[in-house]
């Protein structure tokens, strides 16, 4: 299975999956729910930035290298959210909405970044078992909620995979030319899942 997951020694590397979890899960529910305004926008960045410098990321800049290495990779969501909700509301409230939904993703990339999937698997099936006797069953519900956790911030990085590649072949930016090596790869992604998914017994 595909992981974004980057060593380190960070709080964040440091903290069991279960209530690292938690913790960022609270801090993207608290992101999500700030009202559409100018100041909202400015804090859900703030604390974006202040939670990546605290993480311990290990490179060299507190954070700021892979916070912008993120950021660059959620470019295409950032302008389509930014030009669809411009043509239904007013400038504050497109901006605020576009900075709390990129402040969302990029904290739920943390989790992928700093926790390795096996270990978040095992965390999620341990905080459900408890549901098995009710007839739950925790294995497939764990897997699902791994894969939703982890998926995003994979095809972010494959999105900037195809770009560095397309800027080393010199082909000129636009969707035209990004859709289909981009559709390529997340296929191919989604086929190791399915044989990681295979070899653990799911189906």
């Amino acid at each position: 299975m595909l992981s974004l997951y980057r060593p380190g020694s960070g709080i964040l590397h440091r903290m069991p999956a279960g209530p690292k979890l938690i913790l960022l899960l609270v801090l993207v529910l608290a992101v999500s729910l700030l009202p559409s305004q100018w100041w909202a926008a400015g804090v859900a960045l703030g604390a974006t930035v202040v939670v990546y410098a605290a993480a311990g990321l290990g490179d060299g800049m507190l954070g700021m290298r892979v916070l912008a290495r993120q950021t660059v990779a959620l470019r295409w969501l950032i302008v389509i959210t930014l030009a669809a909700q411009l043509v239904f509301l007013g400038p504050e409230e497109a901006v605020a909405n576009t900075a709390r939904v990129t402040a969302a993703v990029l904290l739920a990339g943390l989790l992928a970044l700093t926790t390795r999937v096996t270990d978040l698997l095992d965390a999620v099936e341990r905080g459900l078992r408890p549901l098995d006797r009710v007839g739950f069953d925790s294995e497939r519900a764990a897997v699902l909620l791994t894969v939703t956790l982890t998926t995003v911030p994979v095809l972010a990085r494959l999105g900037s995979e195809v770009r560095e590649a397309q800027r080393a072949r010199g082909v000129r930016p636009g969707i035209r030319f990004f859709a289909v090596p981009f559709l390529i790869l997340s296929l191919k992604h989604a086929d190791q899942l399915g044989e990681a998914l295979s070899a653990r017994g799911v189906r």
